[in-house]
């Protein structure tokens, strides 16, 4: 082969490569620390029952602030000070239900160190990129199928029982979880609702967002943030849609944002017009029924996606500092076509 073509091969294929190479895939290889994972749930059940409260005590004196989080935020039984305490707690450590979970919850994770090194890597990208913030502690719980992920200064907490798959004999007994929910319960959705979580916990910005600009941007700068987090888990999984949902909303994604502009919506600052784009549900209200919900959160992910390629010199630091809304829209230049 002539040497002019071989070089020439050579750089094609280099500057292929740099075009479709992932920015978010920085090099993690020198970061060392990496953040713990408490397995409280096998603590709590293994703990033996003959003196309840001595055995409480004792694993709430380990970790104080997760256990009050747990018994107070997520089973709602009060506090170990509390008089009714221990029996409670007994009869929820031995209730049939309980342990039946408690039985699906080990054959469904038997294998955890492999979920755990998932959560450890995720964990390397959020100290990549925000080098000066502590690295909060994991524990895994079963809930009884309350919160899938809760989260306080420094800790988070995950309900395995919440991600037994989709054909979890008891999902579909519970009245409070609609169908569209259980298809996102499910082990490999663990990891990206944990670092999503974790995004709100450390990025809430509350007081800065009234209009359903604001509130989409804002999703759109968590969805960026699970990004950074998971640099090469696939967008189904990191919003918790169908392959086909991803694509309804791909072939849409003009029709979406002319709807948004021409109906006036986005600066409207009325609740139930915000909640109908930002919430999770079969589908968008007033879109069709192929959508999926939470439309307005995939569309400011678009935003937000474009706004960081048009301007690598911004840091996901920086992007997560900036509550300028307008501005990101602005300097994104979005418009789907």
């Amino acid at each position: 082969m002539n040497w002019k073509i071989y070089f020439f091969l050579i750089t094609l294929i280099i500057f292929l490569a740099s075009c479709n190479r992932n920015p978010l895939k920085v090099d993690i290889s020198d970061i060392d620390t990496e953040i713990e994972i408490v397995r409280f749930d096998q603590e709590l059940f293994e703990l033996p029952l003959q003196d309840t409260l001595a055995e409480l005590t004792t694993l709430r004196n380990k970790n104080p602030e997760f256990f009050d989080l747990f018994t107070w935020r997520v089973i709602g039984v009060g506090g170990i000070q509390e008089e009714h305490f221990p029996k409670i707690m007994g009869e929820f450590l031995t209730d049939t239900m309980i342990l039946n979970v408690k039985h699906l919850v080990e054959n469904e994770f038997s294998d955890f160190k492999k979920t755990e090194e998932k959560l450890i890597e995720a964990f390397k990208y959020f100290q990549y990129h925000f080098p000066k913030k502590e690295l909060p502690t994991i524990f895994t719980m079963i809930s009884g199928f309350n919160q899938s992920v809760v989260t306080a200064e420094n800790i988070i907490g995950v309900s395995l029982d919440k991600y037994l798959g989709r054909e979890c004999i008891y999902y579909k007994q519970l009245s409070n979880v609609p169908l569209y929910k259980i298809k996102n319960m499910h082990p490999e959705k663990l990891v990206s609702d944990v670092a999503y979580a974790w995004g709100m916990m450390e990025f809430d910005e509350a007081g800065t967002v009234t209009t359903l600009l604001d509130h989409i941007v804002h999703q759109g700068k968590l969805m960026y943030f699970v990004d950074a987090m998971l640099p090469e888990v696939h967008d189904t999984l990191k919003i918790g849609y169908t392959a086909e949902q991803l694509k309804w909303c791909k072939n849409n994604e003009p029709q979406m944002w002319n709807f948004l502009v021409e109906q006036k919506m986005l600066y409207t600052n009325r609740r139930m017009d915000i909640l109908r784009f930002i919430n999770d549900g079969p589908y968008t209200t007033g879109f069709p029924t192929e959508s999926p919900g939470r439309s307005g959160v995939w569309i400011g992910w678009q935003i937000v996606r474009q706004y960081m390629k048009k301007h690598k010199e911004v840091s996901v630091s920086e992007l997560m500092k900036n509550t300028d809304y307008q501005q990101i829209l602005n300097d994104s230049r979005y418009y789907p076509q």
